[in-house]
């Protein structure tokens, strides 16, 4: 049996065991990222009645297509990408289109039913959905044209389709992942408490003595040694000869 080269072995074994990887996290927030999700071809998506929101109706995740990203929900958050399979990065809020979605648009895709009437979806292929989704949302395509593919379709009430929205929300946030996840940017938001700047730069001096705060000053208060006034003639009294004579008083004298 012939020796198989290092580097050929150490490469075969990279193959067969698998290395364990490290969870992926977004480093702007330092939170985990979703699992990927794995497709043998690009995904076809159905268009959501009352909103231009597509979605992925082949997979047991909720995955959207709206306003030119991908959107995810995943553990109480969100994730947005310009990929349907990768580069998925956390979003801080929720989509606005979210709340308009049917939470139970799964039953009504399985039954072809909207609320009584006939669904008609169509299946959008990926490439036709990157190439059309901005001008079908602009001439406002699927109330037009198609009604969404709903037969006899009307819109709902305004003042309805806000009470709806408000529900949803109320019920969204009860969600105990979602109530986590507000806890954790509660505790994010929330300011640092620190010491003013300049009280961290005043408390080392004021724990110093006063003179090694200002020596110069220090210096200035120190008592100087005068003499008095009488002991200074007493003293010039003892030499009468030179007060006040000129050096050549002498020789004047003398002479």
């Amino acid at each position: 049996m012939k020796k198989l080269p290092f580097g050929t072995m150490l490469l075969a074994l990279v193959i067969v065991v698998p290395i364990p990887t490290m969870a992926a996290i977004d480093i702007r927030f330092g939170i985990p990222l979703p699992p990927p999700i794995v497709f043998p071809a690009p995904p076809e998506v159905v268009v959501i009645p009352d909103t231009y929101a597509y979605v992925v109706p082949d997979i047991d995740v909720d995955l959207f297509f709206w306003h030119g990203w991908w959107w995810r929900p995943w553990k109480g958050r969100w994730y947005r990408s310009h990929y349907y399979n990768r580069g998925w990065a956390y979003y801080d809020n929720v989509p606005s289109f979210y709340f308009d979605v049917d939470p139970g648009w799964r039953g009504h895709y399985r039954d072809h039913n909207w609320y009584g009437h006939r669904w008609n979806y169509e299946r959008i292929p990926y490439p036709r959905l990157q190439r059309n989704w901005k001008s079908w949302q602009n001439n406002r395509r699927w109330e037009k044209q198609g009604t969404w593919g709903v037969q006899s379709y009307k819109p709902r009430p305004q003042q309805q389709v806000q009470e709806l929205r408000r529900e949803r929300q109320e019920q969204y946030h009860q969600s105990p992942e979602v109530q986590q996840h507000q806890q954790w940017r509660q505790q994010q938001r929330q300011p640092q408490v620190r010491k003013p700047q300049g009280q961290q730069q005043r408390e080392p001096h004021l724990k110093q003595p006063q003179e090694a705060q200002h020596p110069l000053q220090v210096q200035q208060r120190q008592p100087q040694h005068f003499q008095p006034k009488g002991q200074q003639h007493q003293k010039e009294s003892q030499h009468p000869q030179s007060r006040g004579k000129p050096q050549g008083g002498d020789e004047e004298h003398r002479k």
